[in-house]
């Protein structure tokens, strides 16, 4: 299969508190484009300090650690959707509560450069998966947090997410 096969969902394809993140994903190939995420997300966490990425923006609100964990952690729940989905099964997924997550992730206790390489791990994991998916199994559904869900849905999630992340970072941190 090639990843052209993977086209945008349809809008019945995801609950709306999705849609937001599908509206971020640019046209074109969304496995190409987590290619080139990965690597545009790598070299921007390069270019930050330890001291940059321990900062907060404001008080209670997650560091630049804490971002990068969650995305690792958010690619990692939507992938295993994906591939649950993508097997047939048709076990309904509970959500996951990032608020509840970050806080024990112990992401300010590690390095960047260790957040990074995980960052990265788990979208070298993510890529094949989303290269694997045939036209039949993209379009595959299943329940995640109480709603029905494609599994080319959650790989465009997976891309959205991110990119909301990295707009955020650039403009509530770094701005």
């Amino acid at each position: 299969m090639t990843a052209s096969t993977l086209i945008r969902p349809a809008d019945h394809e995801y609950a709306f508190f999705y849609a937001g993140y599908i509206a971020r994903v640019p046209d074109g190939d969304i496995v190409t484009l987590l290619e080139r995420q990965m690597g545009a997300t790598s070299a921007f966490l390069a270019g930050l300090s330890e001291a940059q990425a321990d900062h907060r923006y404001a008080p209670g609100k997650w560091s630049i650690k804490e971002v990068i964990g969650h995305l690792a952690d958010g690619e990692r729940v939507f992938a295993y959707r994906a591939l649950r989905f993508a097997r047939g099964d048709q076990t309904p997924l509970a959500s996951f509560d990032e608020n509840a997550w970050v806080p024990q992730s112990g992401c300010d206790g590690r390095s960047l450069a260790d957040l990074a390489e995980e960052y990265r791990a788990v979208r070298m994991a993510t890529i094949p998966l989303a290269r694997s998916l045939t036209s039949e199994t993209a379009i595959r559904t299943g329940t995640a947090s109480g709603k029905t869900v494609s599994v080319r849905a959650l790989i465009y999630v997976i891309a959205g997410h991110e990119l909301h992340h990295l707009a955020i970072l650039r403009e509530r941190y770094l701005g």
